[in-house]
């Protein structure tokens, strides 16, 4: 027995010794690569894939074929990893051989084409305003005919092109597409082996992957690219699955020339189309044609594109494939012709033969707007051979007129339709809504006009709206709370019954009539002549009160009253009505009425004073400046530092009248109008006998109790009122300053009036001895020896007397001058 074992053992060691020899000889066959952790980035024989699959169904390790140095990868690791589709992105190594090179120098070119068009572009051979460049001489002749420079038709399409097209990466690949040099294929593959491989076509059309060899993709179509490729691993390896993809591809020369805006040699993809070529060369230029644009390869035309027809129409049937070293020719135009007028595109269009019609220019130009009238349209010819080159023809777009061919030079003007209704009637004016309604046989005023509310205007509807707001309290209103008052009877327009007007148009003479009626009796006698019967073209007028002024007697009137009555309030009063009026129906003055500070005010007066307050400081600035060429004037014979010293003066001088000219130009007036009551008058019917207007206020204020003292004071205060006072017993109390003018002091009355020295004569004494009233302002202006033309105007009392009485202004008044 332990010599058959013996035996057995040195058998066992024979086949050993045999098998260690077998296996040597095998790694050299795999070129020293150990089988289980196979990564290949070269060529393997069949024997080594063979031996591979022998080994995968007993290892947990397996070949991988990448670009990169070789790795070692659990089985598992691998096809998860590939089937999530990341098992190898981005681990291209970086030596890629021949395919490397190869991509590197189309890379180069690109970017060498890119550097020459942007050189070019800032040497100005051309620029991305090439769309505003010399116009041709048919727009000129145009516009100097017209007045407006057109475009050429699709000119605009390439107005945004660029210098030159780089290799197309991210687009997808139409599955015609012929593979062929320089294109990159990125081959992924999971199974029995890993694949993360990027080939690139060489010039021989192949390919070539490690351990699978050479294949063959010249001329392949796209779509067949991934069956090829699989069939090719299939014939090696089993239950591998093939996923083929295409990485950048390859870039191709073609020549733009003839009548190109920017004609020259382009780099474009090898899925550029001519389209795509003409749009990098900027097109066709002012002479150059859209209608015959040629592709020439091997001596022959490939292709002609009508780009009309793609502009206009989207047709792209002739836009064929470029191949490397085609030829695009843009020959010159065979004729222009101008459309203008009302059409909705209007340019310069290129005629393809002597045979284009109107109607197939105005297809391309989108037809012709509903504004446009086909009844009436102007064709200009241009005829060099006879003395007179230029004629004109007239006719109408029917059928006939849009098969008329058209000729070179020829301008076509359509012209726009007349705005004029046949079958209208217009209300206007003081109305809900100004329309313009069908005329029907028989219609009248009150068929336009079918009640009175059409005549509340969109104004009046919105103050209505406008005297409630939506909120919280019932109070709420968008309107000034101090201000409701004066709005109280202005709700509404108020209508001229009396008078509208229907405007007729004798369509024979073009003369226009004048049809007047009274807008009040079509309401109240629709059966009377007032009610006229309409015809087609007819404008009818409303007015309002305010648009043509009526009578004083047919006139609202909404007058105020407030203070010291019984009833204050707003009062619609009549025609002839007067103060006394006013104040009886508000049921007379109470008890504390102060007669002579009664304040009357009327904004029609208001308006006036603005007026005058304006043209005032006006003529202010005018003697300002006469003031300052007079004192610069004056400079010439004195020594540089008294001019230096005097024009710093003046230059004081001058910044403190424009202040206040400025403050005097935002002084407003109240409209108050003065009645020179006696001061101890008491009775209310001697109130002048006023006749009343709409927006009339009266104040009646109670008996004020102080006096009120501004100017060049030492204290600026309102001492109370004492019966027989006088100024120079307010002035004592308050003391004067010792630039006071007293001599120019004035009183401003509560009446509105202004009482000064001048005013009082010298018969009256100074100003000192006048009485003063309850209420009244007592005011003392400064002392100035400067005399310029401010203090000419304002300084004296009876400058002040126009300022304040004629414009109705009061102590704030003198407030704002003063400070």
């Amino acid at each position: 027995m332990f010599k058959f074992n013996k035996s057995f053992a040195a058998v066992a060691m024979a086949v050993a010794s045999i098998a260690a020899s077998a296996q040597d000889t095998n790694k050299s066959d795999l070129f020293n690569q150990e089988p289980s952790t196979t990564s290949m980035s070269g060529t393997r024989n069949a024997s080594d894939a063979a031996l591979s699959d022998g080994l995968s169904s007993g290892s947990a390790r397996k070949t991988r074929i990448t670009n990169g140095q070789a790795s070692e990868r659990g089985f598992g690791d691998n096809v998860g990893a590939m089937r999530d589709g990341r098992a190898m992105n981005g681990r291209v190594g970086k030596e890629r051989g021949g395919d490397a090179r190869f991509d590197d120098r189309l890379n180069d070119r690109d970017a060498l084409h890119r550097r020459n068009a942007t050189r070019l572009q800032q040497n100005g051979n051309f620029s991305d305003e090439d769309s505003q460049k010399e116009p041709s001489e048919f727009q000129k002749f145009i516009a100097e005919n017209t007045g407006k420079l057109l475009p050429i038709f699709g000119a605009e399409f390439f107005v945004n092109g660029t210098a030159t097209f780089t290799p197309v990466t991210n687009s997808p690949v139409p599955s015609d597409y012929l593979l062929g040099p320089g294109d990159e294929l990125m081959i992924r593959g999971w199974g029995t082996i890993d694949i993360d491989y990027r080939a690139t076509v060489d010039r021989n059309g192949n390919i070539s992957i490690p351990t699978i060899g050479s294949v063959s993709l010249a001329g392949v179509k796209a779509a067949d690219a991934q069956n090829v490729i699989r069939a090719a691993v299939g014939r090696l390896y089993k239950g591998v699955t093939v996923n083929v993809t295409f990485g950048q591809l390859r870039a191709m020369t073609v020549y733009v020339v003839g009548q190109a805006n920017r004609p020259g040699t382009y780099t474009v993809s090898s899925l550029s189309t001519l389209v795509t070529a003409l749009f990098a060369s900027g097109g066709p230029n002012a002479n150059g044609s859209m209608r015959h644009v040629q592709v020439k390869r091997g001596g022959k035309v490939a292709a002609e594109l009508d780009l009309y027809s793609f502009i206009a129409k989207g047709d792209k049937s002739a836009d064929i494939k470029l191949l490397d070293g085609d030829t695009i020719y843009i020959p010159p135009a065979g004729g222009f012709v101008a459309l203008t007028g009302k059409v909705n595109s209007p340019a310069v269009y290129e005629l393809k033969n002597s045979g284009e019609t109107i109607e197939s220019l105005l297809s391309f130009a989108g037809g012709l707007p509903v504004v446009a009238d086909p009844r009436r349209v102007f064709l200009e010819r241009i005829d060099p051979n006879k003395s007179h080159p230029r004629s004109v023809e007239e006719f109408a777009l029917n059928t006939e007129g849009l098969r008329r061919p058209l000729k070179n030079g020829d301008v076509l003007n359509v012209t726009s339709i007349t705005p004029d209704f046949s079958n209208a009637v217009i209300l206007r004016g003081n109305v809900d809504q100004p329309v313009r309604a069908p005329f029907r046989q028989g219609m009248r005023v009150s068929d336009l006009i079918p009640s009175r509310e059409y005549l509340i205007t969109r104004e009046s509807t919105e103050r209505q709206n406008n005297v409630v707001a939506t909120g919280d309290s019932e109070k709420d209103t968008t309107e000034d709370a101090t201000k409701i008052a004066s709005h109280i009877g202005k709700l509404i327009d108020p209508i001229n019954w009396d008078y509208a007007v229907i405007e007729r148009v004798n369509r024979s003479d073009l003369t226009v009539k004048l049809i007047p009626f009274n807008l009040g009796a079509v309401f109240t006698n629709p059966n009377g002549p007032d009610n006229v019967q309409l015809e087609a073209g007819d404008t009818v007028t409303i007015f309002s009160q305010e648009d043509v002024a009526v009578p004083v007697d047919k006139r609202q009137v909404f007058v105020r009253v407030e203070g010291e009555v019984k009833v204050p309030g707003v009062y619609q009063m009549t025609a002839g009505d007067t103060l006394q009026s006013l104040i009886a129906k508000a049921g007379g003055p109470t008890g504390n009425a102060y007669l002579f500070g009664t304040a009357f005010y009327r904004e029609e007066v208001k308006k006036e004073q603005e007026a005058n307050l304006q043209r005032a400081a006006d003529r202010l600035e005018t003697q300002l400046r006469s003031e300052q060429s007079r004192q610069m004037a004056n400079l010439r014979g004195l020594s540089p530092t008294e001019a230096a010293a005097m024009t710093a003066q003046f230059e004081s001088e001058r910044r403190t009248s424009e202040e206040r000219i400025a403050r005097f130009r935002k002084l407003q007036p109240t409209g108050r109008i003065a009645f020179g009551l006696d001061p101890n008058d008491r009775s209310f019917g001697h109130l002048p006998p006023v006749s009343l207007q709409n927006g009339d206020r009266l104040v009646i204020p109670s008996k004020p109790a102080f006096v009120h003292v501004f100017g060049a004071v030492n204290v600026e205060a309102s001492p109370l009122w004492r019966p027989n006072s006088r100024v120079k017993d307010y002035l004592n109390m308050a003391g004067t300053t010792s630039d006071a003018d007293i001599d120019n002091a004035f009183v401003l009355r509560v009446d509105g009036t202004v009482v000064s020295t001048d005013s009082q004569g010298w018969f009256f004494g100074k100003v000192g001895g006048i009485e003063v009233m309850p209420g009244d302002t007592i005011v003392v202006p400064e002392k100035l020896d400067k005399q310029t033309a401010w203090t000419k105007f304002t300084q004296g009392a009876r400058e002040w007397t126009q300022i304040l009485a004629n414009f109705g202004l009061g102590a704030a008044a003198i407030k704002t001058l003063k400070n």
